[in-house]
């Protein structure tokens, strides 16, 4: 399979760029400390983090099925692992929200590869980013990191408030990056966001599948690291 021809490359921000999980967890990490929670509460970061991560991906989750809502997110993200820890604290959990926030802003990790697949895909290719990332920190993730000057469009999902993979966004990313569907195609990490959002919008794919999901699509490679993905764009 190759996509040499394709002219515009659209890809997911976090996680598949931007190195969302190490990103946070050092953000998340120097609140913890600077609050002194270990000490207050007596629970190390070591143990709330999991629970943290996992509470969280669930709420992403409900928001990219339309179930809860952005506010929603923010509101629960932090009382929910605290209160598994019997910990019921709402102005630091609204201090842990903005800070939170603040910082990811700041974060630059990105996902081993990255830089030099852009830098293999830029000469010949038009590249694009697909985030339902929030649109006040994800323009700072690429700003901030050594993603900055790769792309020609940045996609948010707060822009239309909807979120991968409803079609309209995707219909958006390509509308504003001026692009067909039988022209671009999309990378990701997120099998139902990314893979099966852009599948049924009627856009090729590559999986980056680094959690070994279980996956049976046809004609959609799947790879564990980016530098895999080079030999797809070889004439």
């Amino acid at each position: 399979m190759n996509f040499s021809t394709k002219k515009h490359v659209f890809f997911d921000l976090d996680n598949t760029l931007w190195d969302h999980r190490a990103n946070s967890e050092k953000a998340l990490k120097s609140i913890f400390e600077e609050q002194e929670i270990t000490q207050r509460f007596d629970l190390s970061f070591d143990e709330w983090h999991p629970v943290f991560y996992e509470k969280n991906e669930v709420l992403w989750a409900l928001l990219r099925d339309k179930e809860i809502n952005k506010d929603q997110l923010r509101e629960r993200r932090f009382t929910k692992p605290f209160a598994f820890f019997d910990i019921d604290e709402p102005e630091l959990c609204q201090f842990f929200d903005a800070e939170y926030l603040e910082r990811m802003k700041h974060q630059t990790g990105l996902v081993e590869g990255a830089v030099q697949l852009l830098d293999f895909l830029k000469p010949n290719h038009i590249l694009h980013i697909i985030t339902n990332g929030f649109e006040e920190v994800s323009t700072h993730k690429v700003e901030n990191s050594a993603l900055k000057g790769y792309f020609t469009t940045l996609t948010c999902a707060d822009e239309i408030n909807v979120r991968k993979p409803d079609p309209k966004i995707f219909d958006h990313a390509l509308n504003k990056a001026g692009a067909a569907k039988e022209d671009s195609l999309l990378i990701g990490d997120d099998l139902v966001a990314d893979i099966v959002g852009a599948i049924e919008y009627g856009m090729d794919t590559i999986f980056l599948n680094v959690f070994d999901e279980h996956f049976t699509f046809e004609n959609v490679p799947q790879v564990k690291k980016l530098e895999e993905i080079k030999p797809y764009f070889q004439p």
